[in-house]
């Protein structure tokens, strides 16, 4: 139970369920299978696995919750063809052009028929909530995922506030200046992966990896204008990542130094895994944000 990105969102209101109320919420809105006509489904399911039966799994005052969201894969391309292809047999058996509005009417029919023929995929998307700090995190890099869970978990809860953490200093200056010497890096220290963009909407990107960031090239981008928007780095020997300057962290991974604890645990169920891995993770990460947030000058008052 490593998570391998994380979106960061702040409480901003009292949450006051423990656990056992969570789970509660969220039954109305347990994962169910899509029916023949429905491209999507998004729902509930035990953090722990299908085995379990808790929607929730606590360890210390983090609340784990896991949404899985299924969809039918029904191409594109595939409804174009059949599409063209009905279109084709009515203009040449009715001798007449099919106008814009048959046309949708028709791509509209053949989905409905094709939709129950097509076959399905679920992907699982896992969130903890800290009451105490005040987080919402999930183990996502995109923000629809993101999205969708903060919504599902808005249906459940009626309301649900949180915003995204807003930092006193821009991400991109600050770890521009990191690589310049501008400005102290602390515990986090650049690695070999960045991405500059110009400062200018539409303008260029360049991509480095496996590079030299300290290295005459990558200076040159950035005394044109270009700005550090993506960094890979370590922190404090613990963890690796790919920090973004909207404060998404992508490519997480927790060190040898991190994993090596849970070596004495010995031979154990997977639950018991899971849940060591989940307290583990937690603590290491209550370490980690604080200090991203603090390297970007800290959060915004009443942002």
């Amino acid at each position: 139970m490593w998570f391998k990105n994380l979106q960061l969102f702040r409480l901003t209101g009292d949450f006051k369920l423990n656990p056992e109320q969570l789970h509660e919420q969220l039954l109305p809105a347990q994962f169910r299978r899509c029916g023949s006509l429905e491209p999507a489904s998004i729902g509930w399911v035990p953090p722990l696995g299908r085995d379990a039966e808790l929607l929730t799994h606590a360890s210390g005052d983090a609340i784990m919750i896991c949404a899985r969201r299924e969809e039918r894969v029904l191409p594109a391309a595939v409804i174009r063809d059949e599409v063209e292809e009905r279109v084709r047999e009515i203009e040449e058996e009715q001798m007449r052009p099919v106008r814009r509005k048959e046309k949708q009417q028709i791509k509209e029919d053949v989905t409905l028929e094709l939709l129950p023929k097509a076959f399905t995929r679920s992907a699982l998307t896992y969130a903890w909530i800290d009451p105490k700090q005040g987080w919402l995190v999930i183990d996502s890099a995109s923000a629809k995922r993101a999205e969708d869970l903060i919504a599902l978990l808005r249906k459940s809860l009626e309301r649900f506030p949180v915003m995204p953490p807003v930092t006193t200093q821009a991400p991109a200056t600050v770890m521009t200046q990191w690589l310049t010497g501008e400005q102290a890096i602390g515990d986090f220290l650049p690695e070999d992966q960045c991405e500059l963009r110009d400062a200018d909407d539409g303008g260029g990107v360049v991509r480095c990896r496996g590079q030299d960031l300290e290295a005459e090239e990558v200076r040159k981008h950035i005394e044109a204008g270009k700005l550090v928007v993506r960094l890979a780095v370590t922190w404090q020997e613990r963890i690796s990542a790919v920090i973004s300057d909207d404060l998404i962290v992508r490519r997480l991974r927790f060190e040898d130094l991190v994993q090596e604890q849970l070596d004495d645990l010995g031979d154990v169920d997977r639950a018991a895994l899971f849940d060591a891995e989940f307290t583990l993770m937690v603590l290491e990460l209550n370490r980690f944000l604080p200090a991203l947030l603090t390297a970007f000058g800290g959060e915004q008052v009443n942002a």
